[in-house]
């Protein structure tokens, strides 16, 4: 049941961090819903390391919205410094 939760909010996070920084970015549904696991699990990690958080807290809505964020803008500059080297563009027959 637990997985089922962090795939809901994960979809949720996600989805309101592309909110906030809109733009073109490849994937559809699967990717937001990755990026807000990863943005909750990016704050936890950082809400614990800072001192925010205790040992069996997790980080709350707004922090997980930040650090998908976070994730999301990483991924966005990995992604766009992939297409300006010349990255690999598709089979070529």
């Amino acid at each position: 049941m637990t997985f089922i939760w962090a795939l809901i909010i994960g979809f949720i996070v996600g989805a309101v961090a592309k909110f906030i920084m809109p733009g073109k970015d490849p994937g559809g549904i699967i990717i937001t819903i990755l990026l807000g696991i990863a943005g909750s699990e990016v704050a936890t990690f950082l809400g614990r390391a800072i001192g925010w958080y205790g040992p069996n807290q997790g980080a709350r809505f707004i922090g997980s919205v930040v650090g998908a964020i976070i994730i999301l803008a990483i991924y966005r500059w990995y992604i766009g410094r992939r297409a300006n080297a010349g990255g690999p563009a598709g089979p070529r027959y």
